[in-house]
């Protein structure tokens, strides 16, 4: 069954996300089925998005919270910021809250609310709680290498009445504003060094007959487009723009709706991407998994890092000597990537386009083989069981158990149907 009962649409709902663009850009899905449901919706987010909110979601209302403040302003500065606002959200009136994350910030916001009218994160009594969706998520993530939705679908299916996963995204099509190269993103080992980078884009740039090349970052990645561009051939560097650090927000939302690819790793841009239907070519490693963070939508590529300790956890030191790297310098990628059909397929990696299913955006093999292809297939028609889809065939009682549990059932303001353990055994 769907994690939550139908109800009348609220007039007014509250998204509270306070982490980094990409995740403001997943929670794509939830705000436009609220939007299409005729709720009027409010945004709260970090100061330094509001604007990104507004571009992203037209009719947004969006409310700018101190959640990521630079430098280290005082307990007094920062009550100063954050009270008026904290009053101002508390006495607006929403039918239903959506508390995206888990953090301190997001569990104050969360107190000024009746715990009935909050999804995902809540506070009752002074005590964290999760409704059973997102209990089921924080479940999952035990077993990512196999098991997990995309965060778009996490989040978008809190919303009563999600958008089919194809009216999320637009089908990404070429726009004739040639290639961007998205050069990091937060987390380095996530991200490909200017050496291995360059030799891809030079192949991809030639494969595609690209015109346009534009480097796209922070002025903190000035630097490392330097060192991009030094890596390229004449011909390419003469067709080679540095955009880092010099587009406004609504300038990069410009940029990136215009280009015919978008090579990258897991980034914000990624994210911009797909959101505007710009085509993506990601290279996922490290910590990134594709299955959950990869670009929504149709026609994206991924080459996802398939090494037996994937993924990771970026904030444990890597004892692999960041063995995930080594497919992306490989002779026979850039062999494929420049159009050769005469290639050996490197181990360690995988060929994956994005597909749509009945939960979500996913991705599927076309390259490589997917060790955890059956394992995948049986948890997503888990899901699309829990959520009312159909009924789930092949997976056994003793699979199910490893997410669903009876407290789901027992305890939760939303049982599921009760049919349902007999449809898995």
């Amino acid at each position: 069954m769907h994690p939550h009962p139908p109800a009348p649409a609220p007039s007014r709902a509250l998204v509270v996300q306070l982490a980094r663009l990409g995740d403001l850009l997943q929670t794509t899905r939830l705000v436009r089925s609220l939007q299409a449901a005729g709720t009027q919706v409010h945004l709260a987010v970090d100061h330094s998005l509001v604007r990104a909110a507004e571009l992203a979601f037209p009719g947004v209302v969006a409310h700018g919270l101190p959640a990521h403040r630079a430098g280290s302003p005082g307990a007094g500065e920062l009550l100063a910021d954050l009270l008026p606002r904290l009053h101002e959200l508390a006495s607006a009136g929403f039918g239903r809250v959506y508390n995206l994350n888990f953090s301190g910030l997001n569990l104050a916001l969360a107190s000024l609310f009746d715990p009935a009218l909050v999804r995902g994160h809540r506070v009752e009594q002074g005590q964290h709680h999760m409704d059973s969706w997102t209990r089921l998520a924080f479940r999952w993530t035990r077993h990512r290498r196999f098991a997990g939705l995309n965060l778009v679908d996490l989040w978008g299916w809190l919303a009563d009445a999600p958008l089919p996963p194809g009216e999320v995204n637009p089908v990404a099509r070429p726009k004739g504003g040639g290639l961007g190269v998205v050069l990091a993103g937060r987390h380095s080992r996530r991200s490909l060094p200017a050496r291995t980078l360059a030799p891809l884009v030079h192949a991809v740039a030639k494969t595609t007959g690209a015109r346009q090349v534009k480097l796209l970052g922070t002025a903190g990645e000035r630097p490392l487009a330097r060192e991009l561009a030094a890596s390229f051939p004449p011909a390419l560097s003469g067709i080679t723009s540095d955009l880092t650090g010099r587009t406004s927000l609504s300038g990069l939302f410009e940029e990136v709706a215009g280009l015919d690819l978008v090579m990258c790793p897991d980034t914000g841009t990624m994210h911009l991407a797909a959101h505007l239907g710009a085509p993506v070519m990601a290279f996922f490693l490290s910590s990134a998994w594709c299955y959950e963070t990869g670009p929504y939508g149709l026609g994206h590529r991924v080459w996802q890092a398939a090494a037996e300790c994937a993924p990771c956890l970026e904030s444990a030191p890597c004892s692999a000597d960041l063995a995930c790297l080594a497919p992306f310098t490989s002779r026979e990628l850039l062999r494929h990537l420049s159009g050769n059909p005469e290639f050996e397929y490197p181990p360690g990696l995988l060929g994956l386009v994005s597909a749509l299913d009945l939960a979500g955006c996913t991705y599927r093999p076309v390259l490589g083989e997917d060790a955890q292809a059956r394992e995948r297939a049986a948890f997503r028609a888990l899901m699309a069981e829990r959520l009312g889809l159909g009924v789930a065939s092949g997976p056994s009682a003793e699979f199910a158990s490893l997410f669903l549990h009876e407290s789901d059932w027992m305890l939760d303001e939303s049982p599921g149907r009760p049919d349902f353990i007999e449809a898995v055994g």
